[in-house]
């Protein structure tokens, strides 16, 4: 049992094939080389949530259909996993199923491996997306909800006949963005589908990498819905979610004209945008803009929770540090100095 360190040389030493994803920001895959940098502490995980690595391993053996482990792993203040937690799992792991991996656990053992403190559900959206993903990746065909939902899209059962199409039919659609007509039928739907199926849909693009055309009509609707006398807020929070996977330009463009904009910054927005869109605050003038938003909002508390949740993300942490320190605005520099507080208070 003490010989295996990491996740990855006991898949491997069971010989097994395994794919990684993230679950905690969006759904995105993890290159294997890139993991085994993250597990060995060569440098800290890609994504983090809530000072966590929340993670799937896919894993099967030639032949077999694939385990699934949906992990919720704890990173230090520099956004390492922590040894011990991975030493943890990987010894419920081993009770349960042996080192070989290929043996079925009993029911008991189920139980004992799925009740580990380490395990998670993911919401039923990100589960939806995951599937459709892993399922797209691995060749294996789509949902029996697939192709009802390509034809509810193209409009001709009527747009307000939703109810029974699947969220899990709409998430094998972004999946398969690039094949068959599913781009066109996705940018065609974008400006008729009622609100229901269209915050569905939204929820599933948010984890996928956009085709340009279907970027540039997602933020033609995100542009038409600004402009409204009373824009609704929570369909601009969806709409810039699901522009998280388009091309950087774009997306900054988009975050550029929202930041601008102080009414259109409601908490609900910039939750979205950190949560989904922080690679587009990878600019020092977007991410102070950001900040700033932030502290006009006079809520301290989500202040503290959303730069504390940038400042763990590898690419943004040099960039918060440096607004950090280099800040004029009134607003900003009071937020910032009760960010500092509070984290004295802390220690």
């Amino acid at each position: 049992m003490d010989k295996f360190h990491t996740l990855t040389q006991l898949l491997d030493n069971a010989g097994c094939q395994y794919k990684i994803y993230d679950l905690g920001r969006r759904v995105s895959e993890i290159d294997i080389d890139q993991f085994k940098a993250v597990e060995e502490n060569r440098q800290p995980y890609p994504w983090p949530l809530q000072q966590h690595a929340h993670l799937s391993i896919s894993f099967w053996q030639q032949g077999n259909p694939p385990w699934i482990w949906f992990l919720r792993l704890p990173l230090d203040e520099r956004g390492l996993l922590k040894q011990a937690a991975v030493g943890d799992f990987i010894k419920y792991v081993i009770e349960a199923m042996g080192a070989t991996l290929n043996s079925a656990p009993t029911e008991e053992e189920q139980e004992k491996l799925a009740a580990n403190p380490y395990t998670f559900k993911p919401n039923d959206d990100k589960m939806a997306i995951f599937h459709a993903l892993l399922r797209h990746q691995l060749s294996l065909p789509a949902s029996q909800y697939y192709e009802h939902a390509q034809h509810y899209l193209t409009g001709d059962t009527g747009w307000e006949q939703w109810q029974g199409v699947g969220l899990q039919g709409l998430a094998d659609v972004c999946a398969r963005i690039k094949q068959e007509n599913n781009s066109t039928l996705l940018r065609k739907a974008l400006m008729n589908l009622p609100m229901p199926p269209l915050y569905a849909l939204l929820g599933c693009l948010e984890h996928c990498t956009l085709p340009e055309n279907l970027s540039q009509r997602i933020a033609e609707r995100l542009e038409n819905e600004t402009d409204q006398p009373e824009p609704d807020l929570f369909l601009i929070s969806a709409l810039i979610r699901a522009l998280s996977g388009s091309d950087s330009i774009l997306l900054s463009q988009q975050l550029k004209q929202l930041l601008a904009v102080q009414k259109l910054c409601h908490p609900e927005v910039l939750v979205a945008i950190a949560g989904r869109c922080w690679n587009g605050l990878a600019d020092t003038d977007l991410a102070s803009q950001f900040l700033l938003r932030l502290a006009e909002t006079e809520d301290q508390a989500l202040f503290n929770q959303l730069f504390a949740d940038l400042v763990m993300q590898p690419i943004l942490r040099g960039i918060m540090l440096q607004v950090l320190h280099g800040q004029a605005d009134p607003a900003l520099v009071e937020a910032i100095t009760k960010l500092q507080q509070h984290a004295r208070g802390q220690v």
